[in-house]
């Protein structure tokens, strides 16, 4: 049988990369997300393409109780997963602290932390009862190193970081793998999201570099899950090679 991998936030970006690139390799794969239309579209090219199964869970990652039902509804064959990749995330907003924008705060904190707190809570007694698994969280440079105006995004990765940290202390005796990837610039609507829409201001932070591609990360993540059984990969910091840190890029 083929393995399985959970991969949320999986209707756009890296989430969506993971997925192809899972995919091709041929794992089932249970895809979660808000959007229901792009969701099924999804699942359906997927299985349009490669000899594989799809299952597809349509819930916010921000609301507990549509995690629980939404993992309460994966039924007893799919419950072997074998990785879990928390990549639902988001930044909005460029607000100094003195001017943030409670919403944007909330979505953050919401979606960042507690999302994944949520998903891995109720995925990892799955992997806890067969003495394996291996957990992925995409973090972000950012949990690193802080920049004018991210306040709050950079405070969400880094508890990211932190917890996942903390993952591994607890799961170790478990026989489960914790692995942060954390990306610096990558081209997606990671941008469009954080200017709330507007496509010129994002498209220019991208301008006069080459910046990381969705499926850049997405080979990266795969490579960590193609190591020997003994052999865990702890973290990955990935910057473009115009990247020097959070904020310094060298740009033609």
């Amino acid at each position: 049988m083929n393995k399985i991998v959970l991969i949320s936030g999986a209707t756009a970006g890296i989430g969506e990369a993971l997925a192809w690139k899972f995919a091709e390799n041929n794992y089932n794969l249970i895809l979660t997300g808000r959007r229901k239309d792009r969701l099924e579209k999804l699942k359906n090219d997927l299985i349009g393409k490669f000899q594989i199964e799809v299952l597809t869970l349509n819930f916010d990652i921000r609301e507990l109780t549509e995690v629980e039902n939404g993992v309460k509804k994966i039924p007893e064959n799919w419950q072997a997963i074998d990785i879990l990749i928390n990549n639902a995330g988001l930044a909005v907003g460029v607000s100094p602290i003195h001017e943030g924008v409670y919403d944007d705060w909330e979505r953050m904190i919401d979606t960042n932390i507690k999302g994944l707190l949520y998903l891995s809570r109720a995925i990892v007694p799955f992997m806890k009862a067969r003495k394996k698994g291996h957990i992925i969280n995409i973090g972000s440079i950012a949990g690193r190193q802080v920049y004018p105006n991210g306040n709050v995004y950079c405070g969400t990765k880094a508890a990211v970081h932190s917890i996942t940290e903390g993952m591994r202390i607890d799961l170790v005796s478990h026989g489960i793998k914790v692995t942060q990837i954390a990306p610096g610039a990558v081209e997606t609507e990671f941008s469009l999201v954080r200017l709330k829409g507007n496509a010129e201001a994002a498209n220019a932070f991208y301008k006069g570099y080459k910046p990381l591609s969705a499926k850049d990360i997405a080979d990266i993540t795969f490579y960590t899950t193609t190591l020997p059984e003994h052999v865990c990969i702890n973290d990955i910091l990935v910057t473009p090679i115009a990247q020097a840190n959070a904020y310094v890029y060298h740009k033609e």
